[in-house]
């Protein structure tokens, strides 16, 4: 039996509705089951100023490019900041968070997960949940 083949889609992140997340982060599902994806998810993720996603890990590689702000990654116990255009690569299980450390602009992240089942494990409260439900 032949696998089915999803069709290609363009998406322009202006015809997606934010989904706020709280705390001055709202995030852009882009690429998901919804577009057919079955491998892989990303997206776009912008926080106010002083806002930071809570330390936590995933089940799955993560890479996250800078595309505006001023970004300060803490990655498995180390700060660096990082200017637009920079990629990070986070391996599966390594614990880490971006904060935006203006004081007066947004930041905004590009992320993609390798896996379509993509989780995210809070390091503090140990609460788990699919990438793709906290899109919804």
């Amino acid at each position: 039996m032949a696998a089915t083949r999803s069709s290609p889609a363009l998406i322009s992140p202006k015809d997606v509705a934010a989904k706020d997340r709280g705390g001055g982060i709202r995030t852009v599902p882009l690429v998901t089951a919804l577009t057919g994806s079955k491998q892989m998810l990303n997206g776009i993720t912008t926080l106010e100023p002083g806002a930071a996603v809570p330390e936590h890990y995933h089940n799955c590689e993560e890479s996250v490019l800078v595309l505006s702000g001023k970004a300060r990654a803490h990655i498995d116990g180390v700060d660096r900041d990082v200017a637009p255009g920079e990629v990070s690569w986070i391996p599966e299980g390594v614990p880490h968070f971006f904060r935006n450390v203006s004081d007066d602009e947004p930041m905004s992240i590009f992320w993609t997960y390798a896996s379509i089942d993509a989780t995210r494990t809070v390091v503090a409260t140990g609460l788990t949940t699919r990438i793709d439900e906290e899109h919804k």
